[in-house]
């Protein structure tokens, strides 16, 4: 295109009244564009939380496992000490010892399972919350393209139906914030 014929466009874009409509449209394509960059941003954050709480829960279940088993290998132990017909003082001190971690670790394992459990309600709050801001992301996309169409077709109705797109991932994406 020679500068005169975009000079001329420019003549009749003005005449015709359309130059002012493209630039409300361009203005919120980009509006819709920054809202698309904060709600990526924002459900990658979610995502990423979600793995930490996963990481954090399988550690907790770990450590529940753990001290589970050692408390049963000192069951174990206090079960073949008695079995033993008199118990030396020395074998009986150690069963009391033995009795007495066991005392122990059975309240504690009450807590880890407590500790992993609340993580892993943590991990599917934050997936919940991510799967909506996956969705609101995916449908503020679509309303960019669909009101991008409009400046190459000039047909208003692409915008309009963009526009109601784009409120529907916006509520979408505020619904995440209302996720329990």
């Amino acid at each position: 295109m020679e500068a005169h014929e975009i000079q001329e466009f420019a003549e009749q874009m003005k005449e015709s009244g359309e130059g002012e409509s493209l630039k409300v449209i361009s203005l919120a394509i980009s509006i819709l564009a920054v809202l698309v960059a904060m709600v990526t941003v924002i459900g990658h954050r979610t995502h990423t939380d979600a793995m930490l709480f996963q990481t954090r829960a399988a550690d907790q279940w770990n450590e529940y496992q753990a001290q589970k088993i050692r408390m049963s290998s000192f069951t174990l132990a206090v079960d073949q000490l008695d079995l033993q017909s008199p118990l030396s003082t020395a074998a009986a001190a150690k069963r009391n010892e033995y009795e007495h971690h066991i005392e122990k670790w059975t309240a504690d394992l009450a807590v880890e399972q407590k500790r992993a459990e609340v993580l892993d309600e943590s991990v599917e709050h934050a997936e919940s919350r991510a799967t909506r801001y996956d969705l609101g992301e995916a449908l503020l996309q679509i309303a960019v393209v669909l009101c991008s169409v409009t400046l190459f077709t000039r047909n208003h109705a692409y915008f309009m139906f963009g526009l109601g797109v784009a409120a529907i991932g916006i509520v979408v994406s505020c619904t995440a914030l209302f996720v329990h």
